[in-house]
């Protein structure tokens, strides 16, 4: 049995056990997921680079403790791969970031991406990730669900509404396959598979990709190489 950590920031109950409950969804006979708790919450207004920056050492710490629990694996959750640099030299274990499963694997199964974000301010911030990774080629564009965050549950309707609408502008655009940048987007709210029943096209999101990749990576006998990320002393 694989053992994959799902590390989940500080969010209100509900909504906690919301993400909780797919990500342990994606359990098989293979593989188990489990759950464990940063001290850290991503769930709040206007997140700048600067929050996002000052949780890293608590995703860390997390990665540790997971590593400690006896995890093959950890996966944060989220598609801003919170603390998944520095996370790669803390533990021997893989650490695989959100974003970084899913354009690898989107890129296995189309050329052109369309990405889905939660609101227009975050662009920039998502296109910088994308481009950490080397796949901002890939990118036919952004598009926007239109609420923030906290606002999504209360606005469900409208978010599955302008979620399409937006993504099936993207693949008139030439999107081959759609990445919510967003997990509270899809999975979340929005079933994947329902999903790519209306866009006719893939789906590749952040619960599922970087938790089966986890899953392979370990079963491949494979963690991230020390000569790209040393092993910290700390």
């Amino acid at each position: 049995m694989i053992r994959v950590a799902f590390a989940i920031g500080g969010y209100p109950p509900e909504e906690h056990k919301r993400r909780a409950d797919v990500a342990l969804s994606y359990s098989t006979s293979e593989v188990q997921v489990g759950i464990v708790d940063v001290k850290a919450s991503p769930y709040f207004y206007g997140m700048t680079p600067a929050e996002i920056q000052l949780v890293a050492p608590a995703y860390i710490d997390c990665y540790k403790t997971a590593e400690q629990e006896g995890y093959d694996a950890v996966v944060p959750l989220g598609m801003l791969d919170l603390g998944v640099d520095g996370g790669k030299s803390a533990v021997d274990i893989p650490v695989v970031g959100p974003t970084e499963a899913c354009l690898h694997i989107a890129s296995v199964i189309g050329d052109r991406f369309g990405l889905m974000v939660y609101h227009e301010s975050l662009v920039a911030f998502s296109r910088a990730i994308v481009r950490r990774y080397g796949m901002e080629h890939h990118v036919v564009g952004f598009g926007v669900s239109g609420f923030d965050l906290p606002d999504l549950a209360a606005h469900h309707d409208e978010v599955v509404e302008n979620f399409v609408r937006e993504a099936r502008a993207l693949v008139a655009k030439g999107a081959e396959v759609i990445i919510p940048m967003g997990i509270s987007q899809c999975p979340v709210h929005i079933n994947p598979g329902w999903l790519q029943d209306q866009l006719e096209v893939p789906v590749v999101e952040g619960f599922g990709a970087p938790i089966r990749m986890a899953a392979l990576l370990v079963s491949l006998g494979l963690t991230q190489s020390r000569a790209r990320w040393p092993k910290s002393r700390t």
